[in-house]
């Protein structure tokens, strides 16, 4: 962790809504006039899509369903940490970016599926940003989460998550649900020991919790909408939030335990700003303080 140069992490596993919390954080930086340098997960992946499907065919060959996008077989931990490390300490780092699809290809120069070349970090940014699978992740060898100042976790309930999945697949890139549910289940191994267990070491999660039925996830036709969901925001340490404030400028939000405000799903943009805008605040007035009292790098 540092004080100078800070790490903010939003962690969430795939499908899990975690692009929405980052365009909202979006709106807190330009909001505050910050500059972060920004991480994108997938970047860190080990094998690129062709190489990907080879390692897990090969895998196959050999008895072994589980390897997965979730786990450190196919993602560069140490990497990872090491960037954090390397940032927390002098600000700098390098990045690259991994390229989805044919609208990336164009602005990146690189074929969907592909990353682009490592590059130098942007020099004088305020902080890392990450968003991605593995903000919080912690291996035998390697604990990521030391690395973080801010770790958000945003935890759909797990049916909800699979019909985000199932649908992302199956409508966006063309996925049989037979084949969704194929890589939910190879998945599930590295899925129980290294994504759920972040959200054990986040400062606050953001979990929607659906209000209507999803007890079949596999036939859900439907995604349920923001409307027809709670938002449960957990702080790790409540100490200092400003709870009756949240309750006051979130109409039909509720306390469900010392630590736990529930507030409607329509306004979970708005909880997330509310909640995230001083945790923010308050790391670039320590980052302030420490470079007035230390003078520039």
């Amino acid at each position: 962790m540092s004080i100078r140069h800070p790490v903010i992490a939003v962690t969430g596993s795939s499908g899990a809504g975690t692009s929405t919390v980052k365009t909202s954080f979006e709106h807190i930086f330009r909001r505050e006039n910050i500059h972060p340098a920004v991480i994108e997960g997938d970047s860190f992946h080990r094998y690129a899509r062709e190489e990907m499907k080879q390692a897990m065919a090969e895998a196959e060959s050999e008895g072994d369903s589980t390897l997965s996008h979730f786990g450190p077989r196919a993602n560069l931990f140490e990497d990872l940490e090491a960037l954090f490390r390397t940032y927390g300490d002098s600000g700098t780092g390098k990045r690259r970016y991994y390229v989805h699809n044919e609208e990336e290809a164009a602005v990146r120069g690189h074929a969907p599926g592909t990353f682009t070349p490592w590059e130098d970090l942007p020099s004088d940014t305020d902080m890392l940003f990450y968003e991605g699978l593995h903000g919080g992740v912690r291996t035998e060898t390697v604990n990521v989460a030391r690395y973080v100042d801010l770790l958000i976790g945003v935890v759909p309930i797990v049916n909800l998550e699979w019909i985000q999945k199932i649908h992302r697949d199956t409508r966006a890139r063309g996925y049989s649900v037979e084949a969704a549910t194929d890589t939910i289940l190879r998945r599930m191994h590295d899925y129980v020991h290294y994504v759920t267990p972040q959200f054990s070491r986040t400062h606050v999660n953001f979990q929607r919790v659906p209000v209507v039925d999803t007890s079949n996830p596999f036939v859900a036709r439907d995604i349920p909408t923001l409307d027809e969901s709670l938002v449960v925001v957990r702080f790790r340490d409540p100490t200092g939030v400003d709870f009756p404030y949240l309750l006051s400028m979130i109409h039909d939000s509720f306390m469900s335990r010392p630590n736990c405000i529930v507030v409607p799903g329509g306004k979970m943009e708005m909880a997330i700003q509310l909640v995230a805008t001083p945790l923010i605040r308050s790391i670039m007035e320590r980052r302030k303080n420490a470079r007035r009292a230390d003078g520039p790098d």
